[in-house]
């Protein structure tokens, strides 16, 4: 297998937005060729399909390897960090390992945001959060007067009520300001399919997502990839692309952290029964026509639950703001009331010392943190004044509930941005 992590990483660290001065300890997303936002460019490149926005992966070797594919299966494993892969790549469980051997293993940069909403909607729509205005778990939308929470399409201070925000008019289906890739993989061609949990098929983010996409559910690994490979065996009309989004990972790196005996055995049983049942069964004669790439949206590292970081318990920081963050945990927006944001500096340097770097939020975005392009009419308006971005395991809590979290994203730490690209040639 080439490795070529090492040397990737070595360009991504060189690799710095050059009107923005950040810690050492942060990565800057590589929008250029090395990050998340280059592979939908890459898939346009492999199906010849045209050129879509943004430039394709610049990894001369991935693209000798599908050089002449007809068909790519992309399983993205939402939330594996690029070392936590490498690790449990090597574990004595591992059936991939055998497998990968035989393929390319590299290193991406997720998005600013690190985070399944705003890295999800690049993926399908080829377009930096600028563009397509998704910055975060919770945004504030102007245009209804509230905050959103964008995976459930809810008030984010509602519970158990995904897709209420429809009622008020909002249509997941127009709501993007950019096209999704879909249609324009299917203009050229391309049969194109994705496969979701079935908690998740038919979701708004999903009608946000996949339009002109057949779209499969699943239950468990086990009826997902014999699914998967009953599809890949049939015939290739002319080119075929199989999405596979898994969210296991994730959620269990959430609650009992990315580092937990429960996230490693969630990666290592499903990655063994796509071995068992797809990769090891696949036929012979779709095989060598046949691209797997197994990736990461973004990462995850862990927190300590802690009081101190509940915005409730700050009156000198929440009395200067007009309202509750939005964003991400891990990074954060502020909307300051006149004449606070100086007072705001000082009131998160003083009480969390060297914890956050504070920026207004328009430099940011004309840096390209947010990604190249021109920003969506929205973008400014859902990135407030102040952006905060967390060192070290820092973060800012504003829900008025428990905090359940031990595993977090969002920032820009190497844990959050540094994420892997499995190539495997199946024949």
């Amino acid at each position: 297998m080439p490795d070529l992590t090492k040397p990737l990483v070595e360009r991504i660290r060189q690799q710095k937005l050059s009107e923005l001065q950040l810690s050492e300890d942060c990565i800057h997303p590589a929008y250029d060729g090395l990050s998340i936002l280059n592979l939908p460019g890459s898939l346009a490149a492999w199906f010849r399909a045209g050129e879509l926005h943004h430039p394709h992966i610049a990894i001369p070797e991935l693209d000798q390897l599908a050089l002449g594919t007809k068909q790519v299966v992309c399983v993205l494993i939402d939330a594996v960090a690029l070392h936590r892969f490498q690790r449990w790549l090597e574990h004595p469980r591992s059936k991939l390992a055998t497998w990968a051997k035989r393929g390319l293993l590299g290193a991406l940069t997720s998005i600013v945001p690190s985070t399944t909403s705003a890295a999800l909607t690049t993926l399908w729509t080829g377009r930096s959060p600028a563009e397509h205005g998704i910055l975060g778990y919770e945004i504030f939308l102007k245009e209804f007067g509230l905050v959103a929470n964008m995976i459930t399409h809810a008030p984010a201070i509602f519970n158990n009520r995904a897709g209420s925000l429809y009622s008020a008019g909002f249509n997941p289906e127009t709501f993007l300001p950019v096209k999704t890739i879909g249609p324009h993989l299917r203009s050229a061609g391309v049969e194109v399919h994705a496969f979701l949990h079935y908690s998740i098929s038919g979701s708004g983010l999903s009608r946000m997502h996949y339009p002109a996409v057949t779209t499969h559910s699943f239950v468990h690994h086990s009826d997902l990839w014999i699914a998967v490979r009953d599809l890949t065996n049939q015939k290739i009309p002319d080119k075929r692309l199989l999405w596979i989004y898994h969210g296991g990972v994730d959620g269990l790196s959430h609650r009992h952290g990315p580092d937990s005996e429960q996230a490693e055995a969630e990666f290592l049983d499903f990655t063994e029964t796509m071995v068992v049942e797809f990769i090891e069964k696949i036929s012979d004669t779709v095989a060598a026509d046949t691209l797997l790439i197994l990736m990461a949206d973004h990462g995850q590292l862990t927190t300590q639950k802690d009081q101190n970081y509940e915005i409730s318990n700050h009156d000198g920081l929440t009395r200067r703001l007009h309202m509750s963050p939005t964003g991400e945990n891990r990074l954060a927006f502020l909307y300051v009331k006149p004449g606070q944001g100086a007072a705001v500096e000082e009131y998160l340097e003083r009480t969390w010392p060297g914890a956050f770097s504070v920026f207004p939020s328009s430099q940011l975005l004309d840096a390209g943190l947010f990604g190249p392009g021109q920003p969506a009419p929205v973008t400014r308006d859902r990135l407030g004044d102040l952006t905060v971005i967390t060192h070290r395991d820092a973060y800012l809590w504003w829900a008025s509930k428990e905090n359940p979290l031990v595993g977090r994203h969002g920032g820009l730490s190497a844990e959050e941005m540094l994420v892997p690209l499995l190539a495997i040639r199946l024949g």
